[in-house]
């Protein structure tokens, strides 16, 4: 009997495609990137992600992909609420003069976190079609992925670690140095760059270690919204934390995708200190590695 794969959410709890039963695997005679991601709910906390789409190998050589049951019918309120915070808050630059939001994306400012009405609410919030949690203005992705958005992570306790020595910034190859001493800092290990370059979409240098995959844009053009997605996407692959630093900062488009997959976005100043600018990279400064 066919079982299909499990990924695992965010809040550590197991999340598998939920097959269509009774429904017959069809072959794949084209690939398309909308065809190759389904969205799955998780049973635990309730946050949407984009899951690969389960496919069967037949012996003959064919290729099946396996029917899953949409989103909309596999609906179901979050057991639990999630712990630490509410369940979504508004993502963009962090003003430090200003307190974070706490609303819900797609809801009428001043609506509270979900929940706050009761079960009613709470469903409500979770119902598909809710909100859109990139914006009306939001540009269509470039790949041609259905992104959904993703649910901020609970608020992190802040990790206590020594004050980061910046490397003062004065050609390209200074950016990528101080980026690689930050992600050290922050706690990952063996922060490398490759020697073989595997992107072509960004003139970005790429450093790599156990569990990560980064770019740094030392360019003085803003990083477009392809390379954001890119980068994601090779995250996603490799199971991977995915972080991107620029020196000249990034196109609102390509802001608004990484607010909605979760991707951390570091713009470099010239002391050589990246700085956060959404709120996932927020949440990696405050939990580190």
């Amino acid at each position: 009997m066919y079982a299909p794969p499990v990924y695992p959410c965010v809040c550590g709890a197991p999340v598998a495609p939920p097959l269509m039963r009774g429904a017959p695997a069809e072959p794949i005679t084209h690939r398309t990137w909308t065809d190759e991601w389904v969205t799955v709910r998780c049973g635990e906390c309730g946050r949407q992600d984009q899951w690969p789409q389960p496919e069967l190998g037949c012996p003959c050589g064919t290729v099946l992909r396996v029917p899953v049951r949409p989103v909309t019918a596999a609906a179901s309120p979050p057991r639990s609420p999630a712990p630490g915070g509410p369940a979504g808050t508004v993502t963009g630059r962090r003003d430090p003069a200003a307190t974070r939001r706490t609303e819900t994306p797609g809801t009428a400012p001043g609506a509270g976190p979900a929940g706050a009405g009761g079960p009613e609410a709470a469903g409500a919030a979770g119902a598909p079609g809710a909100g859109t949690p990139l914006g009306s203005d939001a540009a269509p992705s470039t790949t041609g992925l259905s992104t959904v958005g993703a649910a901020p992570y609970p608020q992190p306790p802040a990790v206590v670690r020594p004050s980061f020595n910046p490397v003062t910034i004065r050609t390209a190859r200074d950016v990528v140095t101080a980026a690689a001493l930050y992600l050290r800092w922050l706690g990952f290990r063996e922060v490398v760059q490759p020697e073989e370059r595997r992107s072509s979409v960004t003139p970005a240098v790429e450093l790599r270690g156990p569990g990560l995959v980064a770019q740094v844009d030392p360019t003085t053009r803003p990083v477009p919204l392809r390379a954001v997605e890119c980068l994601w996407l090779e995250g996603l692959a490799s199971s991977s934390a995915a972080v991107y630093f620029s020196l000249a900062g990034y196109e609102d488009r390509s802001r608004a995708r990484a607010d909605g997959v979760g991707l951390p976005l570091f713009v470099m100043d010239l002391t050589g200190t990246p700085q956060p600018v959404n709120t996932p990279a927020d949440d990696l400064l405050a939990r580190g590695a």
